[in-house]
């Protein structure tokens, strides 16, 4: 293979005035959206790199001497027309790339650690149509490394030489890469432990992937915020999603959001994938309602998600309060215990725990609580897992990987989207919830499980819906820095709902780790030892 060019340290202000896709700003940095927004900076996808070719070299045996080829994610037309789809790069590409555009392939030389891209070659009418066609140099200069043409990515590789690609099972879809993104066997031979190293190194984030991350719940803090300021009875739920697509775009330059919003409110907060074609959001809100909102941006294809409930006339009654504190106290249960070393399933049956207590304290729920654990009850309230892993995608990649903890199969436990020892590093959602979803509860009344509950006091709870509480946490040597900075206690929703400084004066609630900052009007992280400014 020839030499691939070694990344080279790239000022944004070099960057041409051509049209370039992605606003850059006169920064040392990879990627931003404008003088306001983050910089992400250039060592970022060259650090993913480093790391995953010391990875090839240490736990593939062909390793050493291997090119590694990637494909970017393709660009695609709505059903049989040509209308074409907003495009988000393949996770697994962005992670070493960073490339925004279509079509493109890379490939690196692990004897070298040295990358290159291959760009598809545009037609002249694309200039008519979409704009300026970069030359190679321009996009040597974009992405920090050399660039060819597609057409010679074959020729490039080594003749006879190892050339790898990924062949691997996502463990949340259940689909394999190379069915997703095909690559010749001529071309590349397929490696299922190349997608393991890659998936595993994914799974524990670098400094600089969680500064950007840190940014990404920022912003989504910011709206989730302004959005529980605006609600009112009256009120459409595709309303709140509206003003937190708007201010996640207008404000931080978020483009994308990471999945589809959530906007539940009423009975429909105990659905939980609210929102799909067939519920779109579209109820109105009454005065009585819990709203749960989750929702997330994507900033430089790097996911938050976050789940606020609230009660939509700004003050919880008595049921909303004893239901919201129950999950409230999960969260600080898990976050006080959560450190390198413990295991995630172990999180998740301290979440259940936690959430049976609280309905036991409500009245919902009579007996021990142990009893409850051994007869899985506490999946009849919160059926999901406890959280999941968080990067590149919402549900991120290196869940169940060979040689790490397999799927429980039990319910409640048998939906954790991983069962792994945690690692400084990881990135992860916490969300308890508390649920009141019919086709769970019946069938549990009418199994050897009906004399837990109290029907009397399980009856004011009917129609109620449910609460969930998300923060996005990352894992430090020693506990964990929470990277969602919303209103959480009952007096913090309270308070922000009536018009209250958010962030507060002072910090009530410090067992949530949450990590106090802003950004000024340079996208420059401040942080803060007591937030003096509201959002």
């Amino acid at each position: 293979m020839e030499p691939l060019c070694k990344l080279a340290r790239l000022d944004c202000a070099n960057e041409g005035v051509e049209g370039t896709p992605g606003g850059f700003a006169n920064h040392r940095c990879f990627f931003s959206r404008g003088d306001h927004t983050y910089k992400v900076p250039l060592e970022l996808h060259a650090q993913n790199r480093a790391k995953v070719v010391e990875r090839v070299r240490a736990t593939l045996t062909n390793g050493a001497g291997a090119v590694l080829v990637f494909r970017g994610g393709v660009s695609r037309e709505r059903d049989d027309t040509d209308h074409e789809e907003l495009f988000r790069q393949e996770s697994y590409f962005q992670y070493l790339f960073g490339v925004k555009e279509p079509n493109w392939w890379g490939a690196i030389d692990v004897c070298t650690s040295e990358a290159r891209l291959y760009a598809p070659k545009l037609p002249p009418a694309y200039a008519v149509w979409m704009g300026h066609i970069a030359t190679l140099d321009a996009l040597r200069e974009r992405y920090g490394v050399d660039v060819a043409w597609t057409d010679g990515l074959a020729t490039s590789l080594p003749p006879g030489g190892v050339a790898l690609c990924m062949r691997g099972v996502n463990s949340d879809s259940g689909v394999d890469i190379a069915d997703a993104l095909p690559i010749e066997e001529s071309l590349a031979m397929p490696s299922p432990e190349l997608f393991v190293a890659i998936a595993d190194c994914r799974a524990v984030k670098s400094a600089a992937e969680l500064d950007l991350m840190r940014y990404v719940s920022y912003a989504t803090s910011r709206a989730h915020v302004a959005v529980m300021r605006s609600t009112k009875p009256g009120d459409y739920e595709y309303q709140l999603e509206a003003r937190f697509l708007g201010r996640i775009a207008e404000d931080h330059g978020c483009r994308n959001c990471a999945y589809t919003s959530i906007c539940a409110c009423g009975p429909n907060s105990a659905v939980l994938h609210y929102g799909h074609a067939g519920a779109p959001n579209d109820r109105r809100l009454a005065e009585s309602d819990v709203a749960l909102l989750d929702m997330g941006a994507e900033y430089h294809c790097y996911c938050s998600d976050v789940t606020c409930s609230f009660p939509v006339r700004g003050v919880f009654d008595d049921r909303q309060r004893a239901i919201h504190g129950g999950v409230l106290a999960a969260q600080r249960a898990v976050m006080g215990a959560m450190k390198p070393g413990v295991s995630w399933a172990a999180m998740h049956e301290l979440a259940e725990a936690t959430i049976l207590d609280a309905l036991v304290d409500a009245g919902v729920l009579v007996g021990k609580v142990e009893d409850m654990l051994a007869c899985h009850l506490a999946a009849v309230f919160m059926p999901h897992g406890l959280g999941h892993l968080i990067g590149l995608d919402t549900h991120d990649v290196g869940g169940y990987l060979p040689g790490m903890p397999p799927r429980a199969t039990r319910p409640g436990l048998g939906k954790l989207r991983t069962a792994r020892v945690l690692q400084a590093g990881m990135a992860l959602t916490v969300e308890p919830g508390i649920y009141f979803i019919p086709a769970l509860i019946e069938p549990a009344l009418q199994d050897a499980r009906r004399h837990f509950f109290n029907l009397g006091r399980l009856d004011d709870f009917r129609g109620f819906g449910g609460v969930r509480l998300e923060d996005v946490v990352a894992v430090t040597t020693d506990g964990v820095v929470n990277l969602t900075l919303c209103p959480r206690t009952t007096d913090e929703i309270e308070s922000v709902m009536a018009g209250g400084s958010w962030p507060p004066p002072t910090d009530t609630a410090p067992w949530l780790f949450r990590s106090w900052c802003t950004y000024d009007a340079q996208g420059v992280c401040r942080a803060l030892d007591l937030p003096p400014t509201a959002f």
